[in-house]
């Protein structure tokens, strides 16, 4: 009976710390009255978020991670995209200023260069290039099998989501997509996605019901050939697998980069309740273990955005409540992470 209980206590312990290992919080700095970057380390640590997101390599927040085991997703920030792209020694040099240098006591885990670069935009041509030139530099410093590069997208390049079956990257998509999944098969490397139910929502709110985008619908909302879907983030999800297997890129995994639900700034859809229940269930539904649908029996690697309300970030009123704590350092929610 002794032995019985020790491996369920095992048991159980093992599940508690694999579903907290999907759980990251990004970490940005757009605000007057954050705390210092060490105490917001701290705080990581004393709430069990065991993996950051940061949007650029910010030396100081790089060396209060030293002998942490917090892992890092550290963007290359789009305005340098194009210089990597382009200048020979730029990869790296940025590979050694900013990894090798904190490497091995920093624990990085991915490299996206860039976030939501418009396709619009000049950058968006030398993404892919810059991608390749810093594989290549982690190559070069003997780190390509301990860092993963890859680039975050919105759900904007998908010219069909629905049903999740049928997602298509869109024709303006695909020259800027294609070589980037090419460059993920061949590293292993998955696609980081940006999934915002809350926008979702908002843009569709008369056929998109707060249920599917909080997880608690009580039976299929859509019903997709064999797949039943409950809520819009794994159907979202799907969508992008769905898309990458039409563009040869069946075996990448998806990384959710960002997703998050705002306390203010556009009510009522925008509000503290809506918020705190948004985080608390999409937390239970990565932290299951179920996967979507399509990716069934497999954990979703989430970082949830953000760590604190950012009162400079620009944009919208909204940009500016996503956090998960006050920059107090007191939690919002209540919320569990380990």
């Amino acid at each position: 009976m002794t032995t019985v209980l020790a491996l369920l206590v095992l048991f159980l312990l093992i599940a508690r710390i694999s579903g907290a290992q999907y759980i990251g919080i990004s970490y940005g700095l757009n605000g007057n009255s954050l705390p210092s970057k060490q105490d917001v380390i701290n705080l990581y640590n004393r709430n069990g978020i065991h993996r950051m997101r940061i949007y650029a390599p910010v030396p100081e927040v790089l060396n209060a991670l030293r002998g942490t085991n917090i892992e890092l997703l550290v963007d290359v920030a789009n305005e340098d995209i194009q210089s990597i792209a382009t200048n020979p020694s730029a990869a790296v040099n940025w590979v050694q200023n900013n990894i090798k240098i904190y490497s091995p006591a920093v624990k990085f885990r991915y490299i996206s260069v860039g976030s939501e670069v418009p396709l619009s935009s000049n950058i968006a041509q030398y993404v892919g290039p810059a991608m390749e030139k810093i594989q290549n530099a982690l190559a070069s410093a003997g780190l390509q099998n301990q860092i993963k590069v890859s680039t975050s997208i919105s759900a904007g390049l998908l010219s069909v989501s629905y049903p999740p079956s049928q997602g298509l990257f869109s024709n303006e998509a695909k020259p800027f997509i294609k070589p980037i999944i090419d460059l993920l098969v061949r590293n292993n490397a998955p696609l980081l996605v940006n999934v915002y139910p809350y926008f979702s929502y908002i843009g569709d709110p008369v056929d998109i019901s707060l249920d599917y985008a909080f997880f608690t619908s009580r039976g299929i909302v859509v019903q997709d050939g064999s797949f039943g879907y409950h809520n819009i983030f794994d159907a979202i999800l799907d969508a992008h697998y769905a898309a990458l297997e039409k563009e040869g890129g069946s075996n990448v995994e998806i990384v959710v980069s960002e997703t998050g639900w705002p306390s203010d700034g556009n009510p009522p859809a925008a509000s503290f309740a809506n918020a705190g229940t948004y985080y608390r269930n999409v937390i239970s539904h990565v932290k299951s273990g179920k996967g979507t649908p399509r990716r069934p029996g497999r954990g979703i690697e989430t970082y949830l955005f953000a760590m604190f309300d950012e009162n400079q970030k620009p944009g919208a009123q909204t940009e500016r409540h996503f956090g998960l704590f006050f920059p107090d350092q007191q939690p919002k929610y209540g919320i569990t992470f380990d």
